[in-house]
């Protein structure tokens, strides 16, 4: 994959070497992503940051990944702000936009909608989620911690054994996971959802085309009793009809640490995409996992810096001028001890 100057939108258009040295950017930028040093490598770049979906995690790294990186960030964050709301296309937007700014990142509600976008775009693209499709830059950054995570205990990502709990049906995240695990070998994956939540059959095809080894049940204990990384996704609330529906199935796959203590390996890892959906009829993850310090969840969400520094190097052709520029930094970073 030729990164310089073309869009990201699904992780079919990366193979294992584009992944790693993607990585390898990411480790190089890890010092300015933990503001040990900063850089303006990417300074009077402009990116516009299209938010027509709620966020947290992915708009506010994303915008702070381009900022790291010493440029600006210009944002909308619901259709309600733009001229969609006053019937203008998607095409428009982005030819409108692409002049405006050096790269945009799009989240949006339905299917195939970056896609659309980035065929009328004058500037690359990077998918933040397409509906239930795809989460590109997600997938990226869970591998990442995967990878770091197993690290620890002196495992690498071929021979990964991962349990993937809860919404699988509408979980872009677990899509996009998906889609770069079958990129490894000797793969061994445990989908735990309730029956009407289970991966589509498309991804399941994908999955045992490719070799990976899938066992699926709607048993918590069972698939989490044998793997390295328990990987929990919400229910996707928005992606239901209506509320009713999405509540029968909130709740039915909660992870505490007795369930944890009796069933998993002492290094299983646990990771989730965020948000947590930590209402009582939920609580996808119960609080008294937060000592376990195999809980990896803020270690994942920190990951998405930097991996997305990396993608705006990549893409931006200057992952070779960081360092020419890095400057120690002036100020007090975190709390005083």
């Amino acid at each position: 994959m030729d990164f310089s100057g073309n869009h990201i939108l699904s992780i079919d258009q990366f193979d294992r070497s584009d992944i790693e040295k993607l990585f390898s950017v990411a480790d190089n930028l890890e010092p300015f992503a933990s503001k040990e040093k900063i850089t303006r490598v990417l300074e009077g770049a402009i990116l516009g940051n299209m938010f027509f979906e709620p966020s947290t995690r992915t708009r506010i790294s994303f915008g702070a990944s381009f900022n790291l990186l010493g440029g600006n960030v210009r944002e909308i964050t619901e259709v309600g702000s733009s001229s969609l709301a006053k019937g203008e296309s998607l095409a428009d937007t982005a030819q409108v936009l692409s002049g405006y700014s050096d790269i945009i990142v799009l989240r949006h509600p339905e299917n195939g909608s970056v896609q659309k976008f980035a065929e009328a775009s004058r500037v690359p693209v990077i998918n933040a989620g397409d509906g239930s499709n795809e989460h590109p830059s997600q997938a990226l950054l869970d591998l990442y911690t995967i990878k770091k995570e197993l690290s620890q205990n002196k495992k690498n990502l071929d021979n990964l054994r991962i349990a993937l709990v809860g919404d699988l049906k509408y979980g872009r995240a677990v899509h996009s996971l998906c889609k770069i695990l079958s990129k490894y070998s000797n793969v061994k994956m445990d989908l735990v959802s309730p029956g009407e939540l289970q991966l589509p059959e498309d991804l399941l095809n994908q999955l045992t085309d490719a070799g990976v080894s899938v066992n699926q049940t709607e048993n918590l204990e069972e698939g989490i009793s044998e793997v390295d990384i328990i990987y929990v996704t919400r229910v996707q609330e928005e992606r239901f009809n209506n509320k009713e529906d999405a509540n029968k199935y909130r709740g039915l796959l909660s992870l505490n640490q007795s369930i944890y203590t009796a069933n998993c390996e002492p290094n299983t890892v646990i990771m989730h995409p965020l948000p947590r959906d930590s209402r009582s009829d939920a609580n996808e993850l119960d609080r008294d996992l937060y000592a376990n310090p195999n809980l990896a969840i803020f270690r994942q969400a920190d990951n998405g810096v930097v991996i997305r520094m990396a993608m705006f190097a990549l893409v931006l052709g200057v992952e070779d001028k960081i360092e020419k520029t890095a400057k120690p930094v002036n100020w007090k970073v975190g709390l005083s001890s």
